[in-house]
């Protein structure tokens, strides 16, 4: 007898995800590099965790887009520091099988459904509390 070899193929969730376009002005999602605030990548070092988002360069007063069909589960809170208050909204979403946050946007709404490619809000003044940073939602 001859051995029998199985492959198995495992489909990510991830894999799943058709993402669309984030971000105007950024039509390929291209994602925040180094600059002289740190890194943009998941698993980059912070002062006191490790970063456990996807930096997705936008700027400051961009329209942001639904990267899919997505529904619209409230507001996040991202910052405790009053300092931070001009960039301290986000929205909690879910689609395509995945929950997720969308720091530093502000939203049209924080409940609903948008479709792939429509408005969901502005990006923050992430320049107003980071100056020099590459500006990005997460």
């Amino acid at each position: 007898r001859r051995p029998v070899l199985l492959l198995l193929l495992i489909r990510t969730t991830c894999d799943m995800a058709k993402f669309g376009q984030l971000c105007s002005e950024n039509s390929s999602n291209r994602r925040r590099t180094e600059d002289n605030w740190g890194q943009g990548q998941y698993g980059a070092s912070r002062t006191d965790h490790v970063h456990e988002g996807i930096d997705i360069v936008c700027n400051d007063g961009a329209t942001v887009y639904a990267p899919f069909d997505v529904k619209l589960s409230g507001k996040v809170t991202v910052y405790t520091n009053p300092k931070k208050a001009a960039i301290n909204d986000g929205i909690n979403l879910s689609g395509e099988g995945l929950c997720f946050k969308l720091f530093y946007v502000k939203p049209d709404s924080y409940s609903g459904v948008v479709k792939k490619g429509q408005r969901i809000g502005t990006l923050l003044p992430m320049q107003s509390v980071y100056p020099g940073i590459t500006s990005h939602v997460i």
